[in-house]
């Protein structure tokens, strides 16, 4: 087994061929991390929240990262990391269409809410969403893998 760099063209691979990564945002020198269910497209990723602690974060610091990987069942992996900014898409006339654009996307997937749109608090205020669309802005992705190594030395 040898690790190796993953190719920007494998990164976006791996990216697209998944929809569960983990989040990852800081604030005040304090790491938080949480799953999310992204949608991927012309460099971004649209994710679906309610309000809370990972929100309030981005809000406030908006650098975040986002892991994605993948294993097999023969001890090889592959996992992307990205750098990226969180911007939200607001539910006005001017983020229309891009919310309209992560929607879309999103819904695709079953349970596409999920982890993003639950809360173990019950939410209050009948007949209004607390519910956001969001957008992580690629600035960078890296990758690695561990492959099985080519050459069987035991044939030797």
């Amino acid at each position: 087994m040898f690790v190796r760099e993953l190719s920007r063209e494998e990164c976006i691979a791996l990216i697209s061929s998944h929809h569960i990564g983990r989040l990852a945002c800081a604030r005040d020198d304090q790491p938080y991390i949480v799953p999310i269910q992204y949608a991927s497209a012309a460099n971004r990723l649209y994710g679906f929240s309610m309000p809370g602690q990972k929100v309030d974060w981005m809000r406030s610091n908006p650098r975040v990262c986002v892991q994605i990987d993948e294993f097999s069942d023969r001890g090889s992996w592959k996992s992307a990391v990205i750098y990226g900014r969180y911007r939200e898409l607001p539910d006005t006339e001017q983020g229309h269409q891009e919310r309209l654009q992560a929607w879309s996307l999103l819904e695709k997937r079953t349970n596409w809410w999920e982890p993003g749109g639950l809360k173990p608090a019950e939410q209050g205020g009948v007949g209004t969403s607390p519910h956001l669309f969001f957008v992580i802005e690629i600035d960078e992705m890296t990758g690695r893998a561990m492959d099985e190594d080519p050459v069987d030395i035991s044939s030797h």
